[in-house]
């Protein structure tokens, strides 16, 4: 029933990069880029549940920096894998850090997580810049 729609698999892929792409741009990425080192310092405390509680500030901003120019190349289609492969580790870091939580806080980064990882598997589609 559903077969014919197997001939846009490439544009369902397209989607999915474009829209989890400006997710991290718009939502996450920026803000915690523009936030400045004292954003970047809390966001990098999370990896004290992976015993790194040195250079919490670089941390952050690594983070901070894999969520906005993974959604770049995520939009773009360009270094789809191994931008998955960051942001696996970026989701996995925060959702170890909201675990204990509510189970709405760790929502989002379970998603995120479960896509990065999916997008990894699938690759980006014909219609990207790695093709």
């Amino acid at each position: 029933m559903f077969k014919k729609l197997d001939k846009y698999r490439d544009f369902g892929l397209l989607l999915l990069r474009v829209g989890v792409g400006l997710v991290f741009i718009l939502i996450h990425g920026w803000p915690k880029l523009s936030g400045g080192a004292a954003k970047w310092e809390v966001i990098g405390g999370s990896m004290k549940f992976f015993g790194f509680s040195f250079f919490p500030v670089f941390w952050g901003f690594m983070s901070a920096f894999t969520e906005f120019f993974g959604g770049v190349s995520l939009v773009l289609g360009l270094f789809v894998r191994p931008i998955m492969i960051l942001l696996t580790i970026n989701m996995a870091v925060a959702l170890t850090a909201h675990l204990g939580g509510p189970w709405g806080n760790m929502a989002y980064p379970l998603v995120a997580l479960t896509i990065a990882v999916s997008m990894f598997i699938m690759g980006p589609g014909k219609y990207s810049f790695d093709r």
